[in-house]
């Protein structure tokens, strides 16, 4: 079981009720005017936020209320009808989609984009290179100091994870734990900032994060939301660097010498292992604003915001990288 550090609120569907007035089927709502809600899971925040943003820019007569939580509340808020559109980091099942389709509200799924979990440390932390192997035997807590691994003075290892119910626990748990419990030296934070914080602060701490909340130093860290829209329009589609305030660690394969970033190339070619893919899903009709976000999200001025997030689109490649 994890420990949870902080005192997490229980967000999954309060004020989803309280947006009931909003409805798309109020008269002169179109795919680019009128209120839709949307959940999201919470690890991909930084990605649907300038989705939105941009989007709203765009179109000023569209208003996207994001709702971010964990995969399961995201699922059952779009069972139960009370969000037309979710944000998963896996397809919808079979069971799912023919449930929705009983309900006459007939889902539309597309994958729009590859994410890479990020391992960060300080930046005072020597370490730089972990393998899969090493990363399951410290979730597993048979690792549990840093001197374990390389000469160390750091001490205890303190693995920090978001959320204990999120998509990001749940995909190292199936990748890297081979059915075992996570150690005792494994926490949550509560969100994927007190992630980033609690590496900031304590150098013997790792954290498992999404790339994009490493994308501040990105170009989408530096533009404004209008910039961001002008520059859909351009065939430019390079990414930068990560954040300098932590330190990236390069992840090799058990079988490989070769270690690797999570730049988007090497999520690109499959050398870097630990990732995972992105779905949208929407139960909105064609001409209501919730299928009109989800057609600008999966069109090409949708996926090279998300290009320059960090995260890999499904439609726009990396043109180039920025490796050491």
């Amino acid at each position: 079981m994890i420990k949870q550090l902080l005192a997490v609120s229980a967000i999954a569907l309060i004020g989803l009720t309280g947006c009931t007035k909003y409805s798309e089927k109020k008269q002169g709502v179109t795919s680019t005017s009128g209120v839709t809600k949307i959940a999201v899971d919470a690890s991909f925040e930084n990605i649907m936020q300038q989705e939105i943003e941009v989007f709203e820019y765009i179109y000023p007569d569209a208003s996207v209320l994001p709702y971010y939580m964990d995969e399961k509340s995201c699922v059952d808020s779009l069972m139960e009808l009370k969000v037309p559109s979710v944000v998963l980091a896996r397809d919808l099942t079979a069971q799912e989609k023919q449930f929705l389709t009983s309900k006459k509200r007939t889902p539309k799924v597309r994958q729009i984009a590859v994410d890479a979990l990020a391992l960060i440390v300080n930046k005072e932390n020597t370490a730089s290179i972990l393998s899969m192997k090493e990363i399951g035997e410290i979730l597993r807590g048979e690792v549990t100091d840093w001197n374990q691994l390389e000469p160390s003075k750091l001490g205890k290892i303190e693995v920090v994870f978001d959320h204990e119910a999120s998509s990001t626990v749940k995909y190292m748990r199936d990748s890297l734990m081979n059915g075992a419990d996570f150690g005792p030296n494994v926490y949550a934070q509560g969100s994927n900032k007190g992630v980033f914080e609690a590496v900031q602060n304590h150098k013997n701490a790792i954290g498992v994060i999404g790339v994009s909340w490493l994308s501040s130093d990105l170009k989408s860290g530096t533009m404004s939301t209008a910039d961001i829209a002008e520059s859909l329009e351009r065939s430019d589609t390079t990414a930068l660097d990560f954040s300098p305030a932590v330190k990236v660690l390069k992840v090799r394969r058990d079988d490989s010498l070769e270690a690797y970033k999570p730049y988007q190339q090497y999520i690109y070619d499959g050398k870097y292992p630990l990732y995972r893919s992105i779905y949208m899903a929407t139960t909105g009709v064609g001409g209501t604003t919730s299928h009109g976000f989800y057609s600008f999200v999966t069109s090409f001025r949708g996926q090279k915001i998300i290009l320059l997030t960090g995260v890999l689109p499904a439609l726009v490649q990396p043109r180039q990288v920025n490796v050491e």
